[in-house]
Formats: structure tokens, C-alpha cells, sequence
């Protein structure tokens, strides 16, 4: 075919898609039930209220409707459509605890897959592949295993906690070589928080995940935490191609890619097949010497090692004997293909696993110290005290310190690292229950107790909102304070969240919470013993004029006001505290 007309052929069919699919999306938003229920008006026909919910975290923008249209309503989307957006406790746990019925649409899943996860990780996948992969993955985040690994955690906490009483005693010998009484007095230094939690936990979870030291804290240039810290750091701007690239997916191919995602991608990958060539040897005897000492007893199954691929070797070394054509070790292999992981799934629980397990906690516990050094009521002093009480060689005595958990909870509840889940109704129809009591009228005045959804209807759930929320937590629900977990309001129990009636891990109790986080016990017992180490002997400070506000790239990461161009950070002063000893 001659080129000028390849190239209109080409064209045509672009064309002809295009037309199939807005066609497509204009009819199932004119059937579509949502279209009767109130909300707020749309700045644009094209992309709907979309515009202005990029920056809902600063702008207190969910709370402002839901107090002018109620706990339910409809804002706009690309081209008009309906999407419905609720805080209604039990249409959200009637919601999320129907996931299979209610999955992540396609352009998410396909948002989640660049950032490097993939499209066969757990947080992509959805239906009996995600209830295959999940079994397969919940022992390795049983509470016991997960006891196993505190000893790493400690340790990174400790080696972070020295580099940063490093950084205060380096300036306090510059103040003193200058003769600088103030600083010789305050031994005061502002570090970027966000960027060593970063690396510490990417450490953590190499160690803890796949038993593969990444020594991020101790090299600068380690490739892959400088590609987590830009893929995360740069939040995606607000752009019309991007929501095309949503609702078309043919228009992904013409996507630019960052290279630094790619690179990522890249290396996340050789190093997912470094590891699993290292499971193929070791099935093929050749570590079988070295592997002696580390098997271990998990859910009466023995294993290899107590790292995240060591558990899964009975999943997927029977796939790497196939793949590589070489006889594998079946002692301790499953023969039950329900338990059986293919390579690419693999790889992708590497990726996911590395960019979660770390991403997520570094932001968490970011925010957690951000509350304390801004917290003017005495919150950190009181937990520091608290802390200096608690006997550190008893990893159960840290976890159960009863105001340390307060202090996570109450953190958890006002930054938590994920604020909104998107979800697709995919039951033909559906009538989704309201809290008892709850009458939604529609434009029509008709009442409903219920709210009416079709097949490819969307649906956002606002995390934050309602962990937030005025009506649930009292009129302080925007306030930092852990006292409050000493009686939770009687409402707030209504939040069906799989931990401390916050939905941050999601859940949807008590209808399974099949898409609740699998690691948030790992998450918190690495919170808590975390501070722990740090804030016994470290004080944290905020400078007064720093505004600190939220940009959300899947995780909510801190950036300051007056310096965007910076990108992400988390700029604290940190000292020593009063009482702390000195470390080498």
C-alpha cells in the first residue's frame, strides 16, 4: 500500500474509533440513572467539574458540597457525564464490599500500571485472578511473619536517626567554628524529611520484601529511589490529553513517556528477573547449601527464607521450571494451579510491592511528623515522654503503647496517603442502601432511599472527606488530636474501614474488604517502631511562615506553597531533644 494512503487509512480508522467511542460514552451517560440526583454545576461541558477537584485537597472542596447537596450527589465528568461522589458510610461499605462487583475503571487500572506497577500486580488485577493472587500473598503478611522482620526495621530506623543527629551535630560544630551563639544553643537543622523516609523505607521493604539490600540511605544515586522520588514528586497537571487518554484508550500509544518512569520500569524489571533467577538456581540445587538456614514455618508450610519472593517460591518456582526448562526442587512447590503464579505476575508483585511498600509508609510517616512539629498543644512532648517509658527491647511493648497508637491513628485518619478511590458499577443495575434515616432527594423532589446505579456508572469514594468529616468526628475533625481515640464519636463507628473506623486501608466491613489493604499491619508495626527510634531522640519543628500543601500522583505527597518548583518535600527542623543520648 503506497505510504499517502497507509497513512489516510491510518487516520481514517483513528478517526472511526474516536466517533465509535464518544458515541459509546454519550449514550451511556444519557441512560444512566445518576443523571436525576442533585450536585453542583459544571464550569465546563467538556471536562465537567474535573478541573477544579485537582487541587480538592487544599481547597476543602468535598466538604463544601456535601454540606450544600447532602452525603450524596453528582458532579461532572469528561463530556458531562454523571459521576457520583457519596460519604454515606454504608453506600461506601455497600460499595467496597461488593468489589468484584465494583472494580477500579480501566483508565485507573491503566494509570496504576505506568507508575510502574504493571497490569498482573495485585492492585491492577481484578475478579478471580485477584482472589487467586491475594491467597497466595496473605501468608506472607500474617502477623507472625511479620514479626519476624521488626529486627529490619529497627535497624533502618536507628542507621536514619543517626544520619539525622548526624546532620544536627555537624551544625552545631559549624556554629561553633563560626561562633554562632544562637546556633551553638539550638543545634537546629532543616532536612528534608520526605526525601530520607523515602529512601529508608525503599531499604526496608528490599530487605523485608525480597531480601535484597538496596542501601538507598547510604548511596545518593541509588537508580531506583531516584526514580520512585521523581515518578511520585511530580504530580500530574491538570491536561485536557490526559483525560482523553482516559476515556480512549487507543490515544495511550501516543502517550510520551517520562523517561525516568520508563527507566524505572526498566529497573524494577531486571531486578525482579535477578531475583527470580536466583529462585531458579536455588530450585536447581545449586543454592540449595546457602538456603539451609533459612527455611522457616509459615501457615504449616515450610518455605525458603522469610522475604516476601521466598514465600511465594511454591507459587511461582513450578512456573520458572516450565519457563526455563529446567527440573525444579517440588518439596516445597504447590501442584494446585489455583496457587500458581505466572512470571509477569511475578515480576509485577515485585514492582507493586516495591513502589506500595515503601511509597505509601515514607508518606505516612511524613505527614505523622509534619502533625507533631506543627501541633502547638504539647502532642509530641507528651509522646516523647511516653516513649522514654516503654522498654525498647519489647517490639510488643512499642506496638501496644496505647498513646503512640493514638498519634498513628489520628494521622492515619488526617493525611492519609491515598484520599480518593475511583470505582465502575458493573452489575447491570443496582440500588445501593443509605444509613438508616437518609432520605437523597432528586431533582425531580422524588425521595429516594437509595441510590440507583447502571452498568458503567463511576463512582469516586472521598477517603479524606471522610476521615474528615464535621458530622462523624465533631466539629475539630481538621484538628491533630490523638486524645480523641480515647472515646471516638459514636458516628464515627459508622465508617466501615478495616482499621480504627477510617477508611485509609479502605475495607467495607463487614462484607469481606476484598480489595482492603493486604500489608497495613506491616505499614503500622514499621510506623510505630519508627517513631519510636526517632522521636526519643529527636525533635521535630516547623518554621512558621512554611505552608505546607498536599499534591496527589496516586500517593499524597507535601510540597511548600511558595516554592512549586522545588516539587515534593517535606522541609522540617529537627534538634536533639532533651535527654537524648549520643550515638557514634
Amino acid at each position: 500500500m503506497p505510504l499517502p494512503v497507509a497513512v489516510l487509512f491510518s487516520t481514517l480508522v483513528v478517526f472511526v474509533s474516536l466517533g465509535r467511542s464518544f458515541i459509546l460514552l454519550i449514550f451511556r451517560q444519557l441512560c444512566s440513572p445518576l443523571r436525576y440526583l442533585p450536585g453542583p454545576p459544571a464550569p465546563s461541558f467538556f471536562m465537567g467539574n474535573l478541573e477544579e477537584m485537582h487541587n480538592m485537597e487544599n481547597n476543602d472542596l468535598i466538604a463544601r458540597w456535601a454540606r450544600t447537596y447532602g452525603h450524596t450527589f453528582v458532579y461532572r465528568g469528561f463530556i458531562g457525564g454523571c459521576r457520583l461522589m457519596t460519604t454515606d458510610p454504608v453506600a461506601v461499605g455497600h460499595i467496597l464490599g461488593h468489589a468484584y462487583d465494583y472494580p477500579k475503571p480501566d483508565f485507573v487500572r491503566a494509570s496504576l500500571a505506568d507508575m510502574t506497577a504493571g497490569y498482573h500486580g495485585l492492585v491492577t488485577v481484578e475478579g478471580d485472578d485477584h482472589k487467586r493472587q491475594r491467597k497466595i500473598l496473605t501468608p506472607a503478611f500474617s502477623s507472625t511473619h511479620i514479626k519476624s522482620l521488626t529486627s529490619i526495621f529497627w535497624d533502618k530506623a536507628t542507621e536514619l536517626r543517626d544520619i539525622w543527629l548526624a546532620q544536627v551535630d555537624d551544625a552545631t560544630d559549624s556554629a561553633h567554628h563560626n561562633n554562632d551563639v544562637a546556633g551553638r544553643d539550638n543545634s537546629v537543622t532543616r532536612t528534608d524529611v520526605l526525601l530520607w523516609l523515602g529512601r529508608t523505607t525503599l531499604d526496608v521493604i528490599g530487605l523485608a520484601g525480597f531480601d535484597y539490600a538496596f542501601n538507598a540511605l547510604k548511596d545518593d544515586s541509588n537508580e531506583l529511589a531516584v526514580a520512585f522520588s521523581t515518578i511520585f514528586s511530580t504530580a500530574r497537571k491538570f491536561r485536557v490529553m490526559t483525560i482523553l487518554q482516559a476515556w480512549f484508550p487507543f490515544l495511550r500509544r501516543f502517550r510520551r513517556n517520562n523517561v525516568t518512569t520508563t527507566q524505572a520500569q526498566a529497573t524494577m524489571r531486571r531486578i525482579g528477573l535477578e531475583l527470580i533467577d536466583e529462585k531458579r538456581r536455588a530450585a536447581d540445587g545449586e543454592l540449595e547449601k546457602t538456603m539451609k538456614n533459612k527455611l522457616s514455618e509459615v501457615n504449616g508450610e515450610r518455605v525458603r527464607g522469610r522475604d516476601l519472593l521466598s514465600i511465594l517460591s511454591g507459587s511461582f518456582v513450578l512456573s520458572l521450571t516450565r519457563y526455563t526448562k529446567r527440573p525444579a526442587v517440588r518439596s516445597n512447590l504447590s501442584t494446585d494451579a489455583s496457587q500458581q503464579m505466572s512470571i509477569e505476575e511475578v515480576l509485577c508483585q515485585i514492582s507493586t510491592f516495591l513502589a506500595a511498600g515503601h511509597e505509601t509508609t515514607s508518606s505516612a510517616l511524613s505527614w505523622c511528623l509534619y502533625a507533631l512539629a506543627q501541633d502547638c498543644t504539647g502532642v509530641q512532648e507528651k509522646l516523647r515522654a511516653t516513649l522514654r517509658e516503654v522498654d525498647d527491647a519489647l517490639t510488643d511493648a512499642v506496638v501496644r503503647c496505647t498513646y503512640l497508637d493514638w498519634v498513628v491513628r489520628e494521622s492515619l485518619r488526617l493525611h492519609a496517603p491515598v484520599t480518593t478511590t475511583m470505582r465502575v458499577c458493573m452489575r447491570d443495575r443496582d440500588e445501593i442502601p443509605l444509613q438508616e434515616g437518609e432520605v437523597l432527594l432528586d431533582k425531580n423532589g422524588n425521595r429516594r432511599l437509595s441510590i440507583p446505579v447502571k452498568k458503567w456508572d463511576i463512582i469516586s469514594v472521598p477517603i479524606q472527606a471522610i476521615n474528615k468529616s464535621n458530622e462523624l468526628w465533631g466539629d475539630d475533625a481538621s484538628v491533630f488530636r490523638p486524645e480523641r481515640w480515647a472515646a471516638p464519636p459514636q458516628e464515627a463507628r459508622a465508617i466501615p474501614g478495616l482499621y480504627s473506623n477510617i477508611l485509609t486501608f479502605l475495607n467495607g466491613n463487614p462484607l469481606g474488604g476484598n480489595r482492603a489493604c493486604i500489608g497495613y499491619k506491616f505499614a503500622l508495626m514499621e510506623i510505630k517502631i519508627f517513631l519510636y527510634v526517632l522521636l526519643k531522640d529527636i525533635t521535630f519543628s516547623i518554621d512558621p511562615e512554611t505552608i505546607i500543601e498536599k499534591r496527589v500522583n496516586v500517593v499524597t505527597r507535601p510540597f511548600v506553597k511558595s516554592e512549586p518548583h522545588l516539587g515534593n518535600q517535606m522541609p522540617l527542623n529537627i534538634s536533639r531533644s532533651s535527654g537524648s543520648g549520643s550515638y557514634p
